[in-house]
């Protein structure tokens, strides 16, 4: 799952001195909600020996920028899609899909409040 706020960017490029800020706080949106969405993931993720759930992880978050903040979560584990969509013979089992939309609103919530800081609302 990606999250991408570069829309951001060119919100910032007409607003002068406010990137900055907008950059720094969409930063820090985007890692809490990766973050987030990963913890959610592995509560749901299904469990036989543990190893899709400790394949789940967040990119790394130190090289999420303020120019365009993104960040990824990824299951490892090379069976992850094959649970998370199911096959002809088994029923999907979901947990990286639900994980992010348990986060989602929440996401753009805070990213409004950001837009709507820079615009002085």
């Amino acid at each position: 799952m990606t999250f991408d706020a570069s829309e951001l960017r060119n919100l910032s490029v007409e607003l002068g001195d406010v990137p900055k800020v907008v950059g720094q706080l969409a930063k820090t949106v985007v890692k809490k909600t990766a973050k987030d969405i990963e913890s959610t993931a592995k509560t749901l993720a299904p469990v036989d020996t543990g190893f899709l759930r400790s394949g789940i992880k967040t990119t790394d978050l130190r090289n999420v920028s303020q120019e365009s903040p993104s960040a990824e979560v990824v299951a490892s584990a090379s069976y992850s899609p094959y649970l998370e969509f199911g096959t002809s013979r088994m029923a999907p089992q979901p947990f990286m899909r639900p994980a992010a939309d348990k986060h989602a609103d929440a996401f753009e919530q805070a990213m409004a409040q950001i837009i709507d800081k820079a615009m002085g609302s």
